[in-house]
């Protein structure tokens, strides 16, 4: 899978831009704050229909234009070549005024071929990786960034992923809100079973598939991670979800973060009994709460070097090391999955590692159909490679190859 051709109408500091884009490696050259990590952005949207960057898509809309015009179209535009087929991909983020003074209101279309679609429909049919360093809150962050990572990793390679979290989300908010009313007001815990009906069934969905590809990834990104750290490190990407359908030894109540857990015996129904059980048995204590505990809402995902939780204590060297081995391990789990090589979109990476990262990660992605790096320094990147590359120069929002 490649892109050909991309197309930004007021994206950031893109008023327009149009550009072909080669089947091969491609090195935006510039200095910083001159629109190169914009168009690794703007490619990677089209994918994942949401920033790296922001969780406000109104913030990518040009400023400029939204300041002088009450009206603001935002316009990216992919043709990509995916297996023999052709595509065109559009999302479109209209900015409008709402009839009260000085108000706007975003709204969101897509179109796949042509044909709007919701986002839900379309996501995963173009397909991109994105590694920038400030992705180390996947490691080091909070729960949410974690689970940000894999829902978008999800969403990309599994059909309906999308679709069933958005549901999930929306039962989540109904039952927290009929809970916070029957703890203010009293009633009837029964009034929840409708509510518990659809967490169970939408909720043991996304917990199986995070499983399985929890699962996949860890060993993958285990092999990568074997490679850079030349065997004297081995990594473990621990699932912690916050209803662990695995029965507890003797009543225990949690297990600890280096214990090694195997889930991928679980079958759907078990996972929908379990939730079910347990939704039920934490009944009074939500409602006093006024909001559901237990859930793939609340699930955990750690990262552990030799048993030793590199969020808590890794070095940034681990840190950066185990996050390379991540990002490389899902390019290849992607692909596993869909069959098509991913985008890989890496921004000022290489001035992250040091000259052996740097050779391992270039030898690494060497395999792949299209990838785009951002660099202040061509000198980062050996002259071999620069020579078998594209080399693009960004400058003030323009493109010159």
């Amino acid at each position: 899978m490649y892109i050909k051709h991309l197309s930004l109408t007021n994206f950031r500091s893109f008023t327009r831009l149009d550009i072909d884009i080669p089947q091969r490696v491609v090195l935006l050259v510039g200095a910083n704050a001159q629109g190169k990590t914009s168009i690794l952005e703007a490619i990677y949207f089209l994918a994942a229909f949401t920033s790296f960057q922001t969780h406000a898509d109104r913030q990518i809309v040009n400023f400029t234009e939204a300041k002088n015009n009450s009206l603001t179209v935002t316009r990216l535009v992919a043709e990509y070549q995916r297996a023999r087929n052709k595509h065109r991909l559009e999302a479109r983020l209209i900015l409008e005024p709402t009839g009260v003074v000085n108000s706007q209101r975003l709204r969101k279309e897509v179109l796949l071929d042509g044909v709007k679609k919701p986002v839900s429909d379309v996501i995963g049919h173009f397909n991109a990786v994105i590694f920038v360093p400030q992705m180390s809150q996947i490691i080091e962050g909070a729960p949410e960034d974690r689970r940000r990572y894999l829902n978008l990793a999800l969403a990309q390679s599994t059909p309906a992923y999308a679709r069933i979290l958005s549901e999930y989300n929306q039962a989540l908010t109904q039952r927290n809100a009929l809970l916070k009313m029957l703890g203010e007001r009293g009633g009837s815990g029964e009034q929840l079973e409708v509510w518990d009906e659809a967490l169970t069934r939408l909720g043991a969905q996304i917990i199986l598939w995070r499983i399985e590809a929890i699962q996949q990834i860890e060993r993958l990104a285990s092999r990568v991670h074997h490679e850079l750290t030349h065997g004297s490190e081995i990594l473990r990407v621990v699932y912690e979800p916050a209803f662990d359908p695995l029965p507890r030894p003797n009543g225990q109540l949690g297990l600890k973060i280096d214990t090694v857990v195997d889930r991928s015996g679980l079958d759907l129904k078990e996972i929908q009994d379990g939730f079910r059980a347990g939704l039920n048995a934490l009944r009074s204590l939500e409602i006093g709460r006024g909001v559901t505990t237990i859930g793939p809402h609340r699930d955990e995902m750690r990262f552990l070097a030799n048993d030793i939780d590199l969020g808590s204590y890794g070095s940034r060297g681990q840190v950066r090391t185990a996050l390379l081995a991540l990002k490389l391990a899902e390019v290849n789990w992607m692909k596993d999955r869909t069959g098509e090589w991913p985008v890989i979109l890496l921004d000022e990476v290489m001035a992250e590692l040091d000259q052996q990262r740097r050779g391992d990660l270039l030898k690494y992605v060497g395999e792949s159909e299209q990838v785009l790096f951002t660099t202040t320094d061509l000198n980062l990147f050996s002259p071999e490679f620069a020579g078998n590359a594209d080399v693009w120069r960004v400058e003030g929002g323009r493109v010159e190859k």
